[in-house]
């Protein structure tokens, strides 16, 4: 698992390999990510929006920005805790994301938090820094 904490907001993810949806025939890869969002401030947050940076194993960059997550902007109430999953397809065997969710106070104030890099890697397989 992989973890990191901004303004009092810990942002953890959990990738998988998804075989059954894998086709390495044709340069198919998808992993799933598990991401737990943790309010630990004194105050309702609500998530706006994603930024995604996934890097494929050649290099390749490709950017995601978005509304919300999975089709929803949830606020979280201090102490609540918030979980989604979500898909990456790669044409490589492995790659790194990293991003980060726009956050809003009840105040209006918004600030970016940190969604720590991840790495995609098949199971079992040599680990390399990317």
């Amino acid at each position: 698992m992989y973890k990191a904490i901004t303004q009092d907001i810990e942002v953890t993810v959990a990738p998988s390999f998804l075989p059954e949806h894998s086709s390495p025939d044709t340069r198919r890869y998808v992993w799933a990510y598990a991401v737990e969002i943790i309010n630990h401030g004194t105050e309702p947050v609500r998530l706006c929006a994603r930024h995604w940076i996934i890097t494929d194993a050649n290099g390749n960059v490709e950017e995601v920005h978005g509304p919300g997550v999975v089709g929803e902007q949830p606020t979280l109430d201090p102490g609540e805790v918030y979980r989604y999953t979500s898909g990456c397809p790669l044409s490589t065997t492995s790659g790194i994301m990293t991003g980060q969710y726009e956050m809003e106070r009840s105040t209006g104030e918004r600030f970016l938090v940190d969604v720590p890099p991840f790495s995609l890697d098949l199971p079992d397989s040599f680990r390399t820094v990317h």
